[in-house]
Order: C-alpha cells, then structure tokens, then sequence
C-alpha cells in the first residue's frame, strides 16, 4: 500500500475507523467469552475519562511525569495488599499477562545464575501453563521441562518433581490455568521451587482480580497467593477480571531484592543514563491511570458485586452446558472460566468446532482449543444477561449441527495477521 500522500477530515477518518469494526466481535451485546471485559456503563465512563487524560503521557521517564510514578506505586501496592504480599512487596505495571511472564521469567533466570551460578537454566512447569512461558524461554535462553496435568486438569506436581533439578531456575503455577480453569497445587509446586533454591511464579493474570473477591464471597479455595511460602512471584491482569482496558498487568516480586533482578541498567551509552523496569522503554500512560481510575471507583465492595454476578452466569452456564446430551465440562472449575467438549460417554458424537462455528454464525464467539477439542468461554460481567439466550442457542445448536464435522480444525487463541 502506498502510504497517504494528503491528509482527510477527521470525520471521514473516523467513518473509515468505523466501518472497519463492522465485522468485529459483538461484545457489547455480550455474546464474545473473552479478549474484552466490561465493568458497566459507569466502570467504562470512568476509565474513558481517565484514558482521556493520560491519552500522551509517557512513563518512560517519572521525574518527567511524577504522577505516574505515584500511580504505578499506589496500583502495585493496592495490588500485592490484594494477593497477600508481606511488607517489601515490589513490582511494576507492565503492558499485559505476557510482559509480566517475561518480566518473571528474566527475574528467575537472573537470580538463578547471580546466586547460585547456573548457566544452564531450566523452567519447569505443566502443559496447562500459557504459552507465554515458553516465550520467554525461547528468548531468553531456558530450557523448559514440561510435566502433564492430572485426569482433573491441574498440574501434576509428583510429575514436575522429577523434572526439578540443580539447573532449575523458575517452577511455575497458575491460578487458575486458563485451558480448563481450575487451581493448581500451589503449595505443592512453590515447595519444589524451595527445594532447589529456585523462583515460583504464579500465573494468577486471569484470577489475580478475581478470585480474592470470589474469596471473599466463600468460594473455597486452596492458599494460592503470597500467604504460601516459597511463591517469590506473581502476575495478575488488571484489564481482564480487573475491568480497566488493554493494556496493563502487574508484576510483583515477594521482595525489592527478589525484583531487582528484573530490572535493566545501562551508563554507558551518550544518550545519558537508561533503566528500564521491565521490557518496554516508553511507557503509555493512558492504561496506567485507567487502571487507577477503575480501581479506585470500584473500591473492594464492586469488586465482590461484580464478582458475585461473574461466579452466578459461570455457575448457570457449567450447569446447562452439563444438561445438553453429548456436552461435557471439562475440569472442577469453580470460577469464570469454562471449557466445554464433546461427552464421549454420549451416543451423540458431536464435533465442538462444528459447534463453535454454528455458534459463531449467531454471534457467540469462543475460543477454539485443543486437546481435547474443546470451546473456551471466559466468562464475565460483559455476559450479565444474556446466559440464558446462550444456552437456549446452545441446545439449538447441538441439535443442528448432528453429526456433522467442521474440516477447519485450527486453534486460535492468539494469531499474527
């Protein structure tokens, strides 16, 4: 393409903007399970107004912009005071869950090879660990030992023990994983990583802000937080269950010496002295203070209302999933994530991807994953309303499809074009 020789009005931008989106996912009426989450009129008012504020401001350099140094402070804190991080807790607001991995996974890798002179470092973690685990090995240099996960989904810890050794750097967790939903063994797992001397990292961006709140609903729960010694790390997503919009996540590291290993220094260089807390260099503020905006108009008691109505549309669609002949829950999950498959204990052999795309042609949008083949809804308040037209589609679905097999059989939780 050629670039734009002579600039447009702004009117005629901004329609061309618009008639781009026609074809996107509807998640304003509710019918998308994931990518986008939405606190509510009121949440997104408030979040807009703030973005509106900070649309051009840079983090790049705080003495430039104090005020997003005392933000980036106050949401790290709010944060680790969330997840049970003792006095030090330390880290920084990054672009997204995969930031904040990498973030972690550098950390390890550092500390690793600073404390206990390991040139060969390893991350040992289950196949329901997400992808950007394996990421971070691949650009930084690790060697990742994969365990499999239990029949229940959770990762297999007996399994993850025989794969710790002297050249482990970083032993990982999640809570929950986000394939099937369900909490790992995080007491089990940070043990291992304490028997070698090495980082425990829990996964929480998808529960982070949101299973403290189901906490304190009574949803039971196993320790999964900073209370379990020997968990040195953590990232939890803001702009998912967090109802602030992309991007921003928050890394936090148990104690300031534990992130100092996280962080990039450089003098050497004309252009003056470099620091960088994690992988960008320039910072956008926009999501940095939506983020604080968000947090501080919700307050703890939004968060356990919007809470108690994610865990409500969650619990109503595992339950009419489980009714429908030929559907299966995959997993105990006992909070916002649900992934169905085929029952292969059911005389109806349904095809699920055949199902997602008869699905799709109504406007519900699911992530495709596998194995199993399996639809992933990640499930929030965007979907307050509309569960029981979802599974009145559901049922009507089962019954179209039949028999019938989609011959695309492509997962697509993340893609590059």
């Amino acid at each position: 393409m050629s670039f734009p020789v002579a600039g447009r009005p702004s009117n005629e931008v901004i329609a061309d903007l618009a008639a781009k989106r026609i074809t996107d996912v509807r998640w304003e009426d509710g019918r998308t399970f994931g990518m986008v989450y939405d606190g509510g009129p009121e949440v997104r008012e408030v979040a807009e107004r703030a973005a509106s504020m900070y649309l051009h401001e840079n983090a790049l350099n705080t003495f430039a912009f104090p005020s997003l140094r005392e933000i980036q402070s106050e949401v790290v804190g709010w944060t680790a005071s969330l997840l049970n991080g003792p006095d030090g807790t330390a880290g920084f607001l990054t672009s997204g869950g995969t930031e904040s991995i990498l973030c972690a996974v550098k950390a390890a890798r550092e500390r690793a090879k600073a404390e206990r002179g390991v040139t060969a470092p390893e991350i040992v973690l289950a196949e329901s660990a997400h992808a950007a685990f394996h990421k971070a090995a691949h650009l930084f240099g690790l060697t990742v030992r994969k365990a499999s996960v239990r029949p229940d989904w959770t990762a297999d810890v007996q399994a993850m023990a025989e794969l710790v050794n002297e050249n482990t750097a970083l032993v990982v967790g999640s809570a929950p994983q986000y394939p099937q939903g369900v909490m790992d063994d995080i007491e089990g797992i940070a043990a291992l990583a304490q028997s070698v001397d090495a980082n425990c990292h829990v996964d929480a961006c998808m529960g982070g802000y949101f299973v403290p709140f189901a906490e304190r609903l009574g949803r039971p729960v196993a320790p999964w937080d900073f209370r379990v010694p020997g968990v040195t790390s953590m990232s939890a997503d803001i702009h998912k269950l967090g109802y602030a919009p992309k991007g921003v996540s928050v890394v936090l590291h148990r104690s300031k010496e534990l992130r100092k290993y996280q962080t990039f220094v450089f003098d050497d260089w004309l252009g003056g002295f470099y620091a960088s807390p994690n992988l960008q260099g320039t910072r956008s503020g926009l999501p940095m203070a939506a983020a604080w905006a968000v947090i501080q108009h919700l307050g703890m008691e939004g968060y356990v209302e919007l809470t108690r109505s994610v865990l409500d549309n969650a619990d109503r669609m595992r339950d009419g999933i489980a009714e429908i002949d030929g559907l299966r829950v995959l997993g105990d999950g006992r909070f916002h994530l649900v992934a169905m498959a085929a029952d292969p204990a059911s005389e109806v052999a349904l095809d699920v991807f055949a199902l997602g795309d008869a699905l799709q042609v109504d406007g519900w949008y699911h992530d495709r994953q596998k194995p199993p083949d399996s639809l992933h809804s990640t499930v929030s308040n965007s979907n307050t309303g509309v569960i029981d037209d979802y599974l009145a589609d559901l049922r009507s679905a089962v019954a179209e499809v039949g028999v019938a097999r989609s011959t695309d059989r492509s997962t697509s939780y993340s893609t590059i074009d």
